[in-house]
C-alpha cells in the first residue's frame, strides 16, 4: 500500500457571484488523488460543482 503524503492544494472556489481563494492541505498517495479529493471536499461542503472550483497549485508539504 502506497504511504500517504500532505499536499497544500490552493485555488479559488465560486459563492454567488464572487471567486474566494482557498487554502487546504490534503492527505493523499499522489497530487492528481489531492486534486481530486479537493474537489470532493469543497464541492460537498460548499455543494458546488467542479466548474466552480479551480486549483491553482499542488505542492507537496515536507515534514509532519
Amino acid at each position: 500500500m502506497m504511504q500517504n503524503m500532505k499536499f497544500e492544494v490552493t485555488g479559488t472556489f465560486m459563492i454567488g457571484d464572487e471567486w474566494h481563494p482557498y487554502r487546504k492541505v490534503i492527505e493523499a498517495p499522489n497530487e492528481v488523488q489531492a486534486k481530486e479529493r479537493t474537489f470532493a471536499v469543497i464541492g460537498s461542503k460548499h455543494r458546488l460543482k467542479r466548474r466552480y472550483i479551480t486549483v491553482n497549485a499542488v505542492t507537496p508539504v515536507n515534514g509532519e
